[in-house]
């Protein structure tokens, strides 16, 4: 399995065969038909892989989500905004998932869309207002499609009307009169 600790005999070819019935293999034996020729000094060493010193690993001063595939943390990764509020608990539920699941991305996706609404708040919280409407680009949706935009300006005014309607018209408990 190739990791993060990997040595040169990870990448050696040890598949001994004859592969000449296939068409086209060991069309690059022949050196004056490498098309690196003559610029490139070729030697037998550089199939026997790739060594390196490992550089060291970035600090971990936040908290890293990872990937339930990796045994270890890849060496960088991001940190300029760590897993917090609600949005970071569904991320946190996303990263026990695999890579290849809707289980990871759909909800990472939602808490995409939550830290958006927890942004909005804390600017509220600083003192600041966003111009939401410049945010999402209103200004060159209308320039340059506006059918989609009074599509969706038409779609969000009915779905807010139905919320709201929804919410004031109160079930009245039934009298019983005795």
């Amino acid at each position: 399995m190739i990791t993060d600790e990997t040595s040169p005999q990870d990448f050696v070819n040890d598949r001994k065969g004859n592969f000449s019935h296939i068409l086209g293999w060991g069309i690059d034996a022949n050196v004056k038909n490498d098309p690196t020729y003559p610029i490139k000094k070729r030697n037998n060493d550089e199939h026997k892989g790739y060594t390196w010193d490992r550089p060291a690993l970035q600090e971990e001063t936040v908290e890293i989500l990872k990937s339930v595939e990796r045994p270890n943390i890849t060496a960088v990764y991001g940190t300029s905004k760590p897993p917090k509020g609600i949005s970071g608990l569904i991320r946190r539920f996303a990263y026990k998932y695999s890579e290849s699941s809707y289980g990871r991305w759909l909800p990472l996706i939602v808490a995409d869309r939550v830290d958006m609404v927890e942004g909005v708040f804390e600017d509220f919280a600083k003192g600041h207002v966003p111009n939401i409407a410049k945010e999402v680009g209103l200004k060159s949706e209308w320039k340059y499609n506006k059918q989609g935009f009074l599509i969706k300006a038409a779609a969000g005014i009915i779905i807010t009307g139905v919320i709201i309607t929804l919410l004031s018209s109160e079930k009245k408990p039934k009298r019983i009169d005795v």
